[in-house]
């Protein structure tokens, strides 16, 4: 039996399914717009006021907000779920929005937690460690990974509903808008946030130095509304399109619970060496992307006095950036040079601009950063949409959500270790130099050989060899060949 006529034998095949349409690909975006949203809450607002207003020290930010990403290999396990075990009768839909109602309650407790912890820190004058930081800390790393378990529910299903609904030749194009629209939830965030965090800055306070009574009520309002608002953008976003647009179900044997079993998806992701490969480049991107995400608004603060809403709008100008490289990649540069070049070009234009942001950190110049970040985000814009189309194209679609499981826990456990690190290198930078510039020099340093690393796995990606022994594999399976 081949993988082919596999196809064929389940139930009668659905009617073809219809092309998705542009207003329909925007609509999907709402999902990704509202994840951005929730970016700049967790990884903006919260690693600025949890580093540079309470006092915690940049590791145990880093690695307190890195735990979300730590519970990724669930993905994995939720991508296997929605391939072959329908909730109330979607594969995908429902999964999307059960956890995007589980995340967003989780990071209003989030902050709840960190005010805690930041009246611990304020009434013992400066970090220490007892039962109280210990305690809320924990209980702040159970939350975000709660939080992170949820994301992983939402979104490894949606991407696979990606797969689902697209032909190889089209996606491309498709993820420039999904993921453009991540990119203006970044910049709605960060513009929003910069007017409503000026009610903090009140005058005669300087950034650094507020008092908790005047952070908490106007912080408190944007992480009780945001939730509710990212829970209708992703109802909106995915209502219909499943049962109108996928082939998954025409495509694979839906309701047996033993049409393909963890331990069968788990020899599929293993079967090609360059399963291995791929997780290892996108890994190294992922880590030289994101090592600055927990210490770029601290570096606006602490290097180029900054204030808060400042610091956060530094994602609108990276958002910005990175919506023109979405754009240009995916209706440009990738059909002239392809995904696996573009992606290199991209690679190379990152490290370059890590450069500029540590040579505008010796201007004191905040125009300066904010330029670099322009760029910066049209370089990872082009890095970022090759490597997703690549990843796309590394996908089996009748094991869709297991393989964007692996990828997603390729990223999300890259950008948990990321935000560790970053932090971990910060502090280290801190005690060697003890100059704020050399040490956040050091992170964004460590980034830019990152991306030439990246650049050296990439070359031995081939996306042939994939197929062809991943389709083995999984015909193999089909015929049932395969030990239990």
């Amino acid at each position: 039996m081949t993988i082919e006529n596999f196809a064929e034998s389940g139930a009668v095949t659905p009617h073809p399914k219809r092309q998705v349409g542009i207003l329909t690909i925007f609509r999907l975006g709402l999902f990704n717009m509202g994840l951005g949203l929730m970016a700049v809450l967790t990884l903006a607002v919260l690693n600025r006021v949890m580093i540079s207003e309470l006092g915690i020290p940049a590791t145990i930010t880093g690695g307190i907000l890195a735990t979300s990403l730590f519970v990724s290999p669930a993905r994995v396990w939720f991508g296997q779920l929605s391939d072959n075990k329908q909730l109330l009768g979607k594969h995908r839909t429902n999964y999307v929005l059960l956890g995007t109602a589980i995340f967003g309650f989780a990071v209003f407790l989030a902050v709840q937690a960190v005010w805690q912890l930041g009246a611990v820190v304020e009434a013992s004058g400066g970090w220490v460690w007892n039962s109280q930081t210990i305690g809320w800390s924990a209980l702040l790393c159970l939350i975000m990974a709660i939080y992170g378990l949820a994301v992983g529910c939402s979104s490894t299903p949606f991407t696979a509903l990606l797969v689902d609904i697209t032909e190889e030749e089209t996606r491309s194009k498709l993820i420039a808008i999904v993921w453009s629209m991540l990119m203006v939830g970044i910049v709605i965030g960060g513009v929003s946030g910069s007017i409503v965090f000026k009610t903090i800055e009140t005058e005669g306070i300087v950034a650094g130095n507020i008092p908790l009574e005047i952070l908490q009520p106007p912080i408190n309002s944007v992480f009780s509304f945001v939730p509710f608002l990212v829970l209708a953008l992703a109802l909106i976003a995915t209502w219909g399109v499943e049962k109108k647009y996928s082939r998954f179900t025409s495509n694979t044997q839906t309701n047996r619970d033993d049409s393909i079993t963890m331990s069968h998806a788990i020899k599929i992701l293993t079967t090609s060496r360059q399963t291995g490969i791929f997780f290892a480049f996108l890994s190294i991107l992922t880590i030289g992307l994101f090592m600055q995400e927990a210490v770029l608004e601290p570096y606006g603060g602490e290097v180029f006095g900054m204030s808060i809403g400042e610091t956060t709008q530094l994602n609108a100008f990276w958002g910005i950036g990175i919506l023109i490289g979405y754009s240009f990649t995916g209706f440009l540069i990738i059909p002239s040079l392809g995904k696996k070049l573009s992606t290199k070009i991209g690679c190379i234009l990152v490290a370059f601009c890590f450069g500029l942001i540590i040579l505008a950190g010796f201007t004191q110049q905040p125009k300066m950063l904010q330029g670099a970040m322009v760029l910066f985000g049209i370089a990872a814009g082009i890095a970022t949409v090759g490597g997703i189309s690549l990843m796309l194209d590394l996908t089996a679609a009748k094991t869709a959500g297991t393989f964007i499981g692996a990828w997603g826990l390729a990223q999300a456990m890259s950008r948990g270790i990321a935000t560790l690190i970053g932090g971990i290198i910060l502090d280290i930078g801190k005690g060697i130099f003890g100059v704020p510039l050399l040490s956040y020099g050091l992170v964004f340093a460590m980034q830019a050989l990152g991306m030439i690393l990246a650049i050296a796995i990439l070359n031995m990606v081939d996306i042939a060899e994939f197929k062809e022994s991943t389709g083995k594999a999984l015909s193999t399976v089909m015929e049932g060949d395969l030990d239990g």
